[in-house]
């Protein structure tokens, strides 16, 4: 009885953090559910997922030119995700 009572207090900060692991999006669903409001923002041409410079995930948000009113109203983080804003220019079809 000592033995399961002393696992069961082992084993609960595992299961508790298993948990919010479940409650956690990834970045395709919180790109998904953000893509429409950032592509209705001025010059925004793209939604993306990439890499930071370390590898780490972060969603990218392409910009036509420069707009520095569209850059501020891109918010640093979705959902907890690292958002980048990137001037890509115009895309064009190949």
């Amino acid at each position: 009885m000592k033995l399961l009572r002393f696992l069961w207090l082992c084993l609960l900060p595992i299961v508790s953090n298993c948990e919010n692991a479940t409650d956690m999006k990834t970045i395709r669903d919180v790109k998904r559910a953000y893509e429409a409001k950032l592509l209705a923002l001025p010059d925004v041409v793209s939604v993306g997922i990439g890499t930071d410079g370390e590898g780490s995930p972060v969603i990218v948000v392409g910009l036509t030119c420069d707009n520095m009113v569209t850059r501020n109203q891109v918010p640093k983080k979705l959902e907890g995700y690292p958002v980048v804003v990137r001037a890509t220019g115009v895309p064009e079809a190949q």
